[in-house]
C-alpha cells in the first residue's frame, strides 16, 4: 500500500477526525513524479479545485503543501561520522510523506499514521513533546527557529513505507522531510547544506544520538541512479553511477529493532575521538581520524585502550574502502564493490562491533549462496543487511535465508527489493 493510501485510509477511518475537517486530495500525495532532473526539487500546483488536508481551499498559498523525502540506504562503506569523514550512500525508493498546512496559530498538531499518534505541542523550548517521533519535527522546528527562520502553528499528518527499526535511518528521512517542508512553506530560503544540518542539530539537540551528517545528506541531496561521495568534514561531495544491470539491491531485514541512541553509537564516536587526540599529540596537523595514516595509528597503540584501537582501526581502513568502491563505480566492477561489502561487515561486526548474531548469520548465508557482497545497514545492532545478487540467484537467496534463519531464530526474515532513488522534494 502506498503512503498516499495509507493516508486515505486513516483519513477514511476518521482517525484524523479530531483536526476538524480534513480532505485529502488522492493524487497529491500518491504521485511522486521523476523527471530524471537533479537532486531534490520543488514542485508547485496550480490547481485551483484540489481539496486538501486540514480544511477545504485550494493547493496554493494558502494550502496544504505535500512533501515526500526517501529514505536513506547506506551502501559500500558506511563511515559513523567521529573523524570517519569520506562517506558512500545512497537515497532508496523508501521515504516519508507530509502533509503541512499552517493552522493560524502557536500550536503544531501531528498526526503519525504508521504510529495511529497524535501530538501537539508549542513552539518555544520549554514545549519538547515527550514522544520521540514528535520530538523529531519539535526539534526541526526549533533548529528552524534558531537560525532565524520563520515557523508558524501547522497541522500535518505523515506516512512512510520505511520499515521501522530496520537501520535504515527513518529519523533522517523525517527530519529531511519536515526540514524540507517547512523551509518551502514559510518561505526561509535556507539551501540543502543547511537543511542537512537542521537535520543533525535535531538528532544532537533533541533526540540524544551525536551522530554525523551523512543520513540528512543523502535525504537531501540524493539523485536517481547515483551514489554519492561525501567529506563530512568539508561537505564536498561527488555523484557516482549505479545502474547495476543484471543485479537486484535487496534489503534482508532481521525483524530485529534497534534504537541508536542506546545502542552505543555515543560511545564509539567517543573511542574514535579519543584516538584521533592520541594521534594528533604526534602529528598535530591531522583534523580527524580520517586523514590518518595505518602506521600513525600503530605508533598510539600504546597510548590507547584496545577497544579505542580497534574502532579507529576500522574508521581508517573503511576510507581506503570507499575510495576503492569508487573506482569500481566508475569501471562498473560491481564484483570489487560487492567484495568491499563483505569487507565492511568484518570490520562492523568484528572492530567496531555493531552487528548482531542475527545479521552476521543472514551475511554468512549471502557469502554462501553466491550473493555478490552484504552488509549491515545503517547503525547495526539489529535492522537489515544490505545485499548485491545478480538476478539468478536472488530466488534462491531469500529461500536459504528464509528457512535457516525460521529454522535458527524462531522467526522468518522480510526482504525489501528497492532502488536508487531522488532525495526530498515537494510533490503535487
Amino acid at each position: 500500500m502506498s503512503n498516499g493510501d495509507e493516508i486515505l485510509n486513516a483519513l477514511a477511518h476518521g482517525f484524523l477526525a479530531e483536526f476538524g475537517n480534513a480532505v485529502l486530495c488522492h493524487h497529491q500525495v500518491r504521485q511522486v513524479p521523476r523527471n530524471g532532473d537533479n537532486g531534490p526539487r520543488v514542485q508547485r500546483g496550480d490547481d485551483a479545485g484540489e481539496s486538501a488536508l486540514f480544511g477545504g481551499g485550494a493547493l496554493g498559498e494558502d494550502g496544504p503543501a505535500a512533501f515526500h523525502t526517501e529514505q536513506i540506504g547506506t551502501s559500500m562503506a558506511h563511515l559513523i561520522d567521529c573523524g570517519a569523514v569520506t562517506n558512500r550512500y545512497k537515497a532508496i525508493d523508501k521515504g516519508i510523506t507530509a502533509e503541512i498546512k499552517p493552522n493560524g496559530t502557536a500550536q503544531v498538531q501531528l498526526y503519525s499514521i504508521d504510529y495511529k499518534a497524535s501530538c501537539s505541542f508549542g513552539l518555544e523550548e520549554k514545549d519538547a513533546p515527550q514522544e520521540l517521533w514528535a520530538r523529531y519535527v519539535f526539534g526541526v522546528c526549533r533548529e528552524i527557529l534558531k537560525r532565524g527562520g520563520v515557523v508558524k502553528g501547522f497541522d500535518a499528518v505523515f506516512a512512510g513505507d520505511v520499515p521501522l527499526g530496520a537501520g535504515l535511518s527513518s529519523s533522517a528521512a523525517l527530519e529531511s522531510c519536515f526540514a524540507f517542508g517547512l523551509n518551502d512553506l514559510f518561505e526561509n530560503g535556507f539551501d540543502l547544506f543547511e537543511l542537512a544540518r537542521i537535520g543533525q542539530n535535531t538528532e544532537h539537540n533533541y533526540c540524544g544520538v551525536k551522530c554525523g551528517i551523512m543520513d540528512q545528506f543523502a535525504s537531501c541531496f540524493g539523485r536517481k541512479g547515483q551514489l554519492i561521495r561525501l567529506d563530512c568534514k568539508t561537505l564536498e561531495h561527488k555523484y557516482y553511477p549505479f545502474d547495476p544491470v543484471g543485479y537486484k539491491v535487496v534489503l534482508a531485514d532481521s525483524c530485529v529493532k534497534h534504537s541508536l541512541a542506546s545502542s552505543a553509537y555515543n560511545l564509539r564516536r567517543e573511542s574514535c575521538e579519543r584516538a584521533t587526540e592520541a594521534i594528533q599529540k604526534r602529528h598535530p596537523e591531522i583534523e580527524c581520524l580520517s586523514d590518518c595514516k595505518r602506521v600513525w595509528l600503530e605508533e598510539v597503540r600504546g597510548n590507547i585502550s584496545e577497544e579505542d584501537f580497534m574502532r579507529a582501526e576500522y574508521v581508517i581502513g573503511e576510507v581506503q574502502r570507499v575510495l576503492d568502491v569508487c573506482d569500481a563505480l566508475e569501471r562498473r566492477d560491481y564484483e570489487t564493490v560487492g567484495e568491499m561489502m563483505y569487507q565492511t561487515h568484518f570490520g562492523l561486526s568484528r572492530l567496531y562491533e555493531v552487528s548482531c548474531e542475527e545479521l552476521d548469520f543472514l551475511n554468512r548465508i549471502a557469502r554462501r549462496t553466491d550473493v555478490t557482497g552484504s552488509r549491515v545497514m545503517g547503525g547495526g545492532f539489529g535492522g537489515c543487511t544490505i545485499n548485491l545478487v545478480r538476478e539468478e540467484l536472488y530466488e534462491g537467496f531469500v529461500r536459504r535465508a528464509t528457512e535457516e534463519f525460521l529454522a535458527k531464530f524462531g522467526h522468518a526474515p522480510k526482504f525489501y527489493d528497492v532502488v536508487v532513488s531522488d532525495g526530498a522534494r515537494r510533490i503535487d
